[in-house]
């Protein structure tokens, strides 16, 4: 680890012995896939408490981890808020991306820490955040890009969005991390052999830098600036002794 890396982990292994001296739970703030790969290679380090991650939905790429001590006797849950952004005017809103609604919320000035994922619907996005800027991301986020805009609380069991995706199928001579990406990706395994040695993909929030690595059905792929994959079943052999794959790929 650089020095930088090695300051997280010691923050992480202070929060968990804080949980374990106070009998509370002690939560981090959302991580990123970068910080969720240093949080599980540092395990062994806070296996004296209990721990978990949760991003506010089943799917979350942005997670908070929680400390929890063995003897806590009470029930809790994550500090997650989830907002509704929606146009005041449906008929003059912009088509927004997830960039401008992001763009939006940090020119307020908040950490993108306190901040997980941004679920984009069709005429409305989803904002996960610590649910101390809740109350101030309800006030003062008024506007994206030109479009005005309400943003109110809502119960994330209550919201009524599905994660678009798109099913691709393809063979490949073994089910390793580079040839299933390039089915993924629709490219050749040479050319994501950099994207994987220069530590941009994250296999179940864990960075891989070996195009090797073995995959199994269920794993969950993320490559930096493409999106993520999840890698869900390896079929028959063809003729030519090629296994059929099948990938779902989150839009």
């Amino acid at each position: 680890m650089n020095q930088e890396e090695a300051r997280f982990g010691k923050h992480l292994a202070d929060l968990a012995r804080a949980a374990d001296q106070r009998s509370i739970v002690t939560f981090t703030d959302f991580l990123n896939l970068n910080e969720l790969n240093i949080f599980h290679t540092c395990e062994q380090r806070f296996s004296f408490v209990q721990w978990k991650t949760f991003g506010g939905y089943e799917h979350a790429e942005r997670q908070m981890a929680a400390f929890i001590p063995d003897a806590l006797l009470f029930p809790w849950e994550f500090p997650i808020a989830c907002l509704k952004i929606a146009p005041l005017n449906r008929k003059f809103a912009e088509e927004l991306s997830h960039r401008d609604y992001l763009g939006a919320i940090l020119n307020l000035g908040i950490d993108r820490s306190k901040t997980g994922d941004i679920v984009k619907g069709e005429d409305c996005a989803w904002l996960f955040c610590v649910e101390s800027m809740a109350d101030f991301l309800c006030n003062e986020l008024t506007r994206v890009r030109h479009t005005a805009v309400r943003c109110e609380r809502c119960d994330p069991s209550e919201i009524q969005f599905s994660l678009h995706t798109e099913i691709l199928t393809g063979t490949v001579s073994s089910v390793r991390l580079d040839s299933v990406l390039a089915v993924a990706c629709k490219a050749s395994r040479s050319s994501l052999i950099s994207s994987i040695e220069e530590g941009k993909v994250f296999v179940n929030g864990r960075l891989v830098t070996s195009n090797g690595h073995p995959l199994k059905e269920g794993d969950l792929i993320s490559l930096r600036g493409t999106g993520r994959f999840r890698f869900l079943e390896v079929g028959n052999q063809s003729r030519k002794g090629r296994y059929f794959i099948k990938i779902e790929k989150y839009q």
